[in-house]
């Protein structure tokens, strides 16, 4: 089986992006989406993003991890979903789409992508950590030397034995000015740190507004693979009208047999 297959990246967090609005792609074989993510011996990805038909909007995204399985909600995999119907004519300047937490809406300019996240109402507060759900859950700690920190190790140890099986995305925070923050992440599904994530990154800016660190209502947050701005309004306890705002990029595009 030949696949045709485009590479799409956010900030250095990377997407095999395949067209399956003729349902083709055998979505339940989760061995063929590992290998396919797999960087010494596939394509090599952070996960694997279907465009679908969607009756209820411009188009449906279902994720993968990098590890086979259907994923929670990826905002940088959403802003490169957003792109790449742009590059299939499927919209223009604007979009609406739904994943996997609900329907999401983005718009498309000179800056990049725009994507409106979900309404977070859930924060939990422990001394140096916030944990929330942006449409995948996180879990935010400030650290001080964020540069030589073992975020491997130390993410592994905080996803499997502070979260369990289910596991949590693990986030290191330090900050930089009053709305600037540098974060590195551990991502479950990849169980690795990757170079960005678009819920962690909504997570980070959330959290450290809600402890005080900033007053700002735009945060921007330095990712290992660039920089993202997080727009929001806080709401009561939690917060709606939050934006994921940065570039998203076709890299390539091949076909790889199977």
């Amino acid at each position: 089986m030949a696949i045709l297959f485009y590479k799409y990246q956010g900030t250095g967090n990377d997407f095999i992006m395949i067209d399956n609005r003729q349902s083709l792609f055998p979505k339940n074989n989760a061995k063929l989406v590992a290998s396919l993510c797999d960087r010494k011996f596939g394509i090599g990805a952070d996960g694997l993003i279907l465009l679908e038909n969607d009756d209820l909007s411009s188009f449906k995204m279902v994720y993968f991890n990098a590890d086979g399985n259907e994923g929670s909600m990826c905002g940088n995999g959403g802003r490169c979903t957003v792109a790449f119907a742009k590059y299939l004519g499927i919209v223009r300047d604007k979009a609406s789409f739904t994943a996997v937490d609900g329907l999401h809406a983005a718009l498309i300019g000179k800056k990049g992508i725009r994507l409106q996240m979900q309404a977070v109402s859930e924060i939990r507060i422990k001394p140096n950590v916030v944990f929330m759900d942006t449409g995948s859950p996180h879990h935010v700690q400030l650290v001080n030397n964020l540069a030589d920190l073992d975020v491997f190790g130390e993410g592994e140890k905080l996803r499997y034995g502070l979260y369990g099986k289910a596991g949590s995305n693990i986030n290191f925070v330090e900050q930089v000015e009053e709305a600037i923050f540098s974060v590195r992440t551990y991502e479950r599904g990849v169980e690795n740190e990757t170079l960005s994530c678009g819920t962690g990154v909504t997570a980070v800016a959330l959290a450290m507004h809600k402890i005080g660190k900033t007053k700002a209502n735009t945060v921007t947050v330095h990712t290992q693979g660039g920089t993202l701005q997080v727009e929001f309004e806080q709401d009561g306890d939690g917060y709606i009208n939050i934006h994921l705002i940065g570039p998203a990029k076709q890299v390539f595009k091949g076909e790889i047999s199977c």
